[in-house]
């Protein structure tokens, strides 16, 4: 099998990046083979995305909802790709504490723009064990991805990426 995943992340503090870095590890180490392949999303462009099927995206939110910068200048590039036959998965991190009325909003924002330009969101979790007002990420009571806070939640983080990582490799196809 040589199914590739690109996993595109942006950070600034990174926290996204470690994340990353661990499911990446985590992947490879699961299957025969290497599969994902690790972007940055600063100053990619839709071909770097548009070239996988099957896509991890990885990104924080910042305050009161705001989008990590270098996701917001991708948007004109991600506009560009015909998400149609891709399957997409989410992960992102946020403060359920200190912003929980934007927890992990991110990832509702960019699972919202693939579905509309034809993706299948795969790998949605539990809202259990989260203390939160409100969320983007929260469609018909799950999100539509991994949710991990390292402000307040640490320790749950390696448990919630194994639990979540079954998930997304058996909707891939794996």
């Amino acid at each position: 099998m040589d199914k590739k995943i690109g996993l595109f992340y942006g950070t600034d503090t990174g926290n996204t990046e470690m994340v990353a870095k661990n499911i990446v590890e985590k992947i490879n180490s699961k299957l025969a083979y290497a599969c994902v392949e690790l972007h940055e999303i600063y100053q990619k462009k839709a071909e770097d995305m548009s070239k996988y099927d099957l896509i991890i995206m990885g990104q924080p939110t910042w305050y009161d909802g705001e989008l990590q910068g270098d996701w917001e200048e991708f948007i004109p590039e991600l506009k560009k790709i015909d998400f149609s036959n891709k399957k997409v998965a989410f992960f992102g991190l946020g403060d359920q504490y200190g912003y929980a009325s934007y927890f992990c909003d991110s990832l509702g924002v960019f699972a919202d723009m693939v579905l509309e330009r034809g993706a299948k969101v795969v790998a949605y979790t539990s809202t259990e064990g989260y203390e939160h007002d409100y969320s983007k990420a929260e469609k018909d009571g799950q999100f539509c991805g991994l949710c991990i806070d390292v402000d307040n939640q640490d320790e749950l983080t390696e448990e919630r990426i194994d639990a979540w990582l079954p998930k997304v490799l058996s909707e891939f196809g794996f």
